[in-house]
């Protein structure tokens, strides 16, 4: 955020939506995994098809990704210009970035592993700072940059684990 009354908006948002009894986002949490799944699996099936060249993988990730559109749809039933695009490849990122980090620790490697899993939170922070709107999908780039009070703030906002 590039200055004070941008920060101050920002709180403030937060404010409100922890007035509103913060926001339980554990269902939403929930589909945003299936979703970056979906994702995963969109492109699993895509590589398997252009290896094995068959053509039903690739019309399993065809209905994968009907599967995926209709769930990021309830992740992001109101969006504008590119922000549900934006949304897909935040959650893209994450997944991809968790990954990584999950094959770095496995190799021993638990800094970089570290690293990646701390991309990927941000990542995952920005999406959810972007569908509660938060930020605005042309401020995702400079919020990127300074993601780790947002981070805190989104921290403050998801409890997972209440019920």
């Amino acid at each position: 955020m590039d200055n004070t009354m941008d920060q101050k908006e920002f709180l403030a948002r937060v404010e409100a939506l922890k007035e509103k009894g913060g926001a339980d986002l554990s269902t939403a949490e929930d589909l945003s995994i299936a979703v970056m799944n979906l994702i995963s699996l969109e492109e699993h099936f895509f590589f398997t098809g252009v290896k094995t060249k068959k053509d039903e993988y690739f019309d399993t990730a065809f209905e994968i990704r009907e599967m995926r559109k209709e769930l990021l749809k309830k992740l992001m039933p109101e969006h504008e210009g590119e922000t549900w695009c934006i949304s897909k490849h935040l959650l893209a990122t994450a997944m991809r970035l968790f990954e990584v980090g999950n094959k770095l620790q496995t190799e021993g490697k638990k800094t970089e592993a570290k690293e990646m899993f701390e991309k990927a939170y941000q990542s995952y922070s920005i999406f959810w700072a972007l569908k509660l709107k938060l930020i605005s999908g042309e401020r995702v780039k400079e919020t990127a940059r300074e993601a780790s009070p947002m981070e805190d703030l989104i921290n403050k906002l998801a409890h997972c684990c209440d019920e």
